[in-house]
């Protein structure tokens, strides 16, 4: 699933793409995505513009010049795929036009394609979600001042301070990947770069959040933040061709120190890294560096 890197390169990226593009359709091929919401309400979005791209975690939201937000959520396998008269771009979950077996879909659309948004000068926005977790919804300016308030502070904002991080882990009775991974109290952050900052810490996933003390904590703030600045730099991490809004595959899979790692030698103790599962998810340790 992408994370905040992957969601912030597509947002950056797409910016150069769709802003101040004319809306000239908006097609919808499964009725799911947009959940209980009218298909009118979107076909009457034909002459609007998307003027700004915002995001929340791993929300986008594009603002429209009527002064509402389109909001898209890729979840487990969703995908933004660009196309022109010349190229095909796409970010998110796999896309490839050479090998159905490791993409969504080859063709355009096609059996995963969801929401179309077709702008002047040809040009398309399709989203793609083949398990059809991520959804499209259009909101009121309150309304995604709402939804982003129930999130909670997202690394790299100004409201991640320290003190706010701290306060998020004290009394907290649960594993402390667990709390990383609670979009309401920390947001953006999935199971790559939770596994990453862990190791980088030196801390062990499975040990509660109250039972970390203020260095630890400390230190685990820093390593989320540089582990997502330097996520952000590489444009992501690739896994099956993710590629991002302008093609480019992440490539910050190269500086993986723990996540799909299982079964090598730990790259600072040569201890072996161990897959197991935390709050549910595949969990990548090493149990002499992590305590």
């Amino acid at each position: 699933m992408p994370e905040l890197p992957e969601v912030e390169t597509i947002r950056s990226d797409l910016k150069l793409k769709v802003l101040n593009k004319k809306i000239e359709k908006i097609e919808i091929l499964d009725e799911k995505v947009i959940g209980k919401d009218s298909k009118k309400r979107y076909y009457n979005l034909k002459d609007l513009k998307i003027i700004a791209i915002d995001r929340q975690g791993k929300l986008l939201a594009f603002l429209l010049n009527n002064n509402k937000y389109l909001l898209v959520h890729l979840k487990m396998t969703g995908q933004l795929v660009f196309k022109t008269n010349k190229d095909i771009i796409a970010g998110g979950h796999p896309f490839s036009i050479k090998d159905k077996r490791k993409a969504v879909g080859n063709a355009l659309p096609n059996k995963h394609t969801r929401f179309v948004i077709y702008f002047s000068n040809n040009k398309i926005l399709f989203f793609n979600d083949m398990r059809r977790f991520g959804y499209v919804k259009l909101v009121s300016k309150d309304e995604w001042l709402k939804i982003k308030k129930s999130y909670g502070p997202e690394p790299l904002k100004k409201e991640f301070g320290l003190a706010k991080f701290q306060s998020i882990l004290l009394k907290r009775k649960t594993p402390i990947k667990a709390v990383l991974l609670n979009q309401k109290l920390v947001s953006g952050l999935g199971n790559i770069y939770v596994d990453e900052s862990l190791f980088l810490a030196n801390i062990d996933p499975r040990r509660d959040a109250v039972s970390l003390s203020k260095q630890e904590s400390e230190k685990l703030f820093k390593a989320i933040v540089k582990i997502i600045k330097e996520a952000i730099r590489y444009r992501g991490t690739t896994f099956s061709d993710y590629v991002d809004s302008e093609g480019r595959i992440g490539n910050f899979s190269n500086k993986l120190k723990v996540y799909g790692r299982q079964g090598q030698s730990c790259l600072k103790c040569d201890n072996i890294i161990k897959k197991v599962k935390v709050a549910g998810r595949g969990t990548h340790i090493c149990d002499n560096c992590q305590k």
